[in-house]
């Protein structure tokens, strides 16, 4: 699933961001972690995957899914 960065603490490594329904869905440390990257940008186009409603995984848009 595609999302868009909304907000991003590189020293908490936790953030959130918009679906394309514009819905908001917060991720943590763990998501972040899980992934390949160092760094989001605020409107940062992003892959995310989400499990019972959590965001467990995030990297960038032309990364591929586990």
């Amino acid at each position: 699933m595609q999302a868009t960065v909304k907000t991003f603490d590189d020293a908490t490594r936790s953030g959130s961001v918009f679906l394309d329904d514009g819905a908001e869905l917060a991720f943590d440390a763990d998501a972040f972690d899980a992934g390949p990257l160092r760094l989001l940008r605020t409107g940062q186009r992003v892959n995310i995957v989400v499990d019972s409603g959590r965001i467990t995984y995030v990297t960038l848009s032309t990364f591929p899914l586990p």
